[in-house]
């Protein structure tokens, strides 16, 4: 006796594709970035490839420093492409002494340079001595 056997075909064959990626879908690609002190200044250099300057946007506030970009997709038709595009965004907590009012940045070849001067100078922790009532 032979048993029949029914093949169930998924009706939607693009959404098992589409789950593989929701990750990537789902969260913002993160800049990629470097940090260091240099010649008293903290410097963040970030790889932003193929952006146009007029792309990138850095933001510093509250010891803060926020690097954003945007890759627009181009309109062709692809039969593959593992270039990431729309929003990218990296925000990094600036060191003690930062002085927000000095930075500088700079975006060649690819890389965006960011400087913030750290003349600012706080002061160390101390203790208080307490008083007490007689």
């Amino acid at each position: 006796m032979a048993t029949l056997t029914r093949r169930q075909r998924f009706p939607f064959p693009e959404i098992p594709d589409w789950f593989e990626t929701i990750p990537s879908r789902l969260t913002m690609p993160a800049v990629r970035i470097e940090d260091y002190l240099e010649e008293g200044r903290y410097v963040l250099r970030a790889e932003l490839p193929g952006m146009a300057p007029e792309d990138i946007d850095v933001v510093i506030g509250d010891g803060v420093l926020t690097v954003q970009a945007e890759r627009t997709e181009r309109e062709v038709d692809k039969s593959h492409s593992e270039i990431r595009y729309g929003e990218m965004s990296r925000s990094v907590t600036l060191p003690p002494g930062a002085d927000e009012d000095d930075v500088k940045a700079d975006y060649t070849n690819g890389m965006l340079t960011v400087s913030v001067g750290l003349g600012v100078e706080k002061a160390e922790a101390r203790h208080v001595e307490i008083q007490h009532g007689s």
